[in-house]
């Protein structure tokens, strides 16, 4: 198995909607073993297959809660259902979060506190899980993968205004784009 490169912000790829995974073969399940050791590599809570250039719906995670529990897994064609997102003005501590494909930069993001997840592991056998928290937001933020939505397009108008400047800055925003964890220093 083998890390694969994670697509930046501008690539088609991440800006479309995904299809739902129809053959369950001995590709997909290599496909999801890269997928978990890219997210491991990169590192990252979460990693859906348009990020690694996949047009599919699924996508890993990886997770210890603060009662020590490790949610890991993968969820393929995956349902999402949230609690409303409370009103305000996301907390820049408390809600802030990051994306591999918008990578070294971390905005305030609001996201519905809870979320119940149904999806089918590899063996397409049905799962749901209920989350609260982080987990709940990692779900949230992963599933936004699949509908070609990064969280950046989500932020409020202030913090939208200094992603735009940071995608320019870095020349994001172009098809093509990528990098490797492990062997890319995104800190240079």
């Amino acid at each position: 198995m083998a890390v694969r490169p994670i697509v930046i912000s501008g690539d088609p790829v991440l800006h479309s909607p995904a299809q739902p995974v129809v053959d369950f073969n001995d590709d997909l399940r290599a496909l999801v073993q890269d997928m978990f050791e890219t997210m491991d590599a990169a590192p990252g809570v979460g990693l859906a297959g348009p990020q690694v250039g996949v047009p599919l719906r699924l996508f890993t995670f990886g997770y210890l809660d603060d009662d020590d529990v490790q949610w890991r897994g993968v969820a393929i064609n995956p349902e999402l259902w949230i609690t409303p997102v409370p009103a305000g003005e996301a907390d820049e501590d408390e809600d802030v979060e990051g994306c591999l494909s918008f990578p070294g930069e971390r905005f305030p993001l609001m996201r519905a506190q809870s979320a119940i997840l149904k999806a089918v592991d590899l063996d397409q056998k049905p799962f749901e899980i209920r989350a609260d928290g982080w987990l709940a937001r990692i779900f949230q933020h992963e599933f936004d993968h699949l509908d070609g939505t990064l969280y950046v397009d989500r932020l409020e108008h202030h913090y939208s205004k200094i992603a735009v400047k940071v995608r320019r800055k870095n020349g994001w925003g172009v098809d093509g784009l990528s990098w490797l964890p492990g062997v890319d220093n995104l800190d240079d």
